[in-house]
């Protein structure tokens, strides 16, 4: 029991980004430059979103959400790993790992909802647009984003409080430059195999069915636009429709890949990419894919930095 205990109360230590690695200073100065980016690009999208007008429709809504998201995100990870690695001190607490963990799998699992909510969103808006302000009211569109939050929350609260309750043994080093919950589980003394199924079949309700739902709502917007006579319209639709498929094949595709592979098939070094690729590059990625790829954007931006060049 005093083992038990004692292990309860040890800190972890963090190995960082791929331990070993010659000149991993630059990485982690690209790193941080991506966070800048991140940083100012889902700021500034969240901003031209508010003040906007023309931006106060639902999907922008929604979009100004996942910025919201994104933002948090990459902020969970990357001040941590870059104190980390310039100040040379490896160690969390365990309460500090918790915290980590939960704040990681509220947002990744509230963005997966989220991105699934702006499929239908899309799916109303093109499929059924005489219904869409009425569908698509103010209240539905706090009430996606409220459950995409509170989803997160919920389902997250649940892993932290289970996979931080088990007790390690031997050694503390983590081998990821994040707590993460498999990462964690590896250094576990009880057997775990009960946890992991659990891990499956989140993995299929969170990913594998919202993405289910996805393609089948691009699936039916596709159909919709070939039948479109307006050629304006058509392209308008593929262009916002193709930002979207692009942004959840960055969520989805490393997400699946970790916690829908089987743990006979994990490997440090690609855990670490796979991370790199949906809590760092993907927070980047998304405001420049919906800005320099949408007009409307655009234009907001234009108005916002002519008004105070003028």
């Amino acid at each position: 029991m005093d083992k038990r205990n004692e292990s309860l109360n040890m800190d972890f230590i963090l190995l960082g980004l791929f331990p070993g690695m010659e000149h991993v200073n630059i990485l982690v100065s690209a790193i941080l430059l991506i966070y800048i980016v991140a940083l100012t690009a889902n700021s500034i999208l969240i901003l031209l979103i508010w003040v906007d007008s023309h931006l106060h429709t639902p999907m922008y809504f929604l979009l100004s959400q996942l910025a919201l998201m994104d933002l948090t995100l990459i902020s969970s990870t990357v001040p941590k790993m870059a104190t980390d690695f310039f100040s040379g001190k490896r160690n969390i607490s365990r309460m500090a790992c918790g915290t980590q963990i939960f704040f990681f799998l509220t947002l990744g699992i509230a963005e997966c909802i989220l991105i699934t909510l702006m499929s239908y969103d899309r799916y109303v808006a093109i499929c059924n647009p005489l219904r869409y302000a009425l569908i698509m009211n103010q209240r539905v569109c706090l009430q996606m984003a409220a459950f995409s939050w509170a989803g997160g929350a919920l389902t997250s609260l649940a892993h932290t409080a289970y996979a931080m309750h088990f007790p390690t043994c031997g050694s503390r080093e983590i081998s990821h430059f994040l707590c993460e919950v498999m990462a964690i589980l590896k250094l576990a003394c009880e057997d775990i195999s009960a946890y992991e199924k659990a891990v499956v079949v989140t993995s299929i309700m969170v990913l594998f069915i919202p993405l289910s739902l996805i393609l089948s709502s691009y699936g039916l917007i596709f159909l919709a636009v070939l039948h479109m006579n307006s050629p304006e319209g058509r392209n308008k639709a593929l262009a916002t429709c193709s930002s979207h498929l692009t942004v959840v094949s960055l969520y989805f595709g490393p997400a699946m890949l970790v916690y829908m592979r089987p743990s006979s098939y994990h490997s440090p070094k690609l855990d670490h990419i796979l991370f790199m690729l949906g809590a760092i590059l993907t927070p980047m990625m998304n405001p420049l894919i919906y800005s320099l790829r949408n007009k409307e954007v655009v234009i907001a931006l234009k108005k916002v930095l002519g008004c105070y060049l003028t």
